[in-house]
């Protein structure tokens, strides 16, 4: 695991991210003191979210697959700022 100070970290930005893509974990400090710890993002399969709604599927509406589908169909990755 890597430290570096907060102003490092914004004068190397891309490569501190290059670093995380690589699985590296780098502690972030300001004044010596730890502020962040920057790092590979864990990946994400929708298994948790099938966990919790697990104990309640008896009691979901016929449809609730359908308001599923339709929400996610609502995200999007465009910037709703810059239209």
């Amino acid at each position: 695991m890597r430290t570096m100070t907060a102003t490092e970290a914004s004068r190397n930005f891309a490569s501190v991210l290059d670093s995380a893509e690589r699985g590296e974990t780098i502690v972030i400090t300001r004044g010596g003191k730890r502020l962040a710890v920057l790092g590979p993002a864990p990946k994400a399969t929708g298994r948790a979210v099938k966990d919790a709604l697990l104990p309640y599927v008896d009691s979901l509406d016929d449809a609730f697959e359908g308001d599923v589908m339709a929400t996610r169909d609502l995200l999007t990755l465009d910037d709703p700022w810059n239209d």
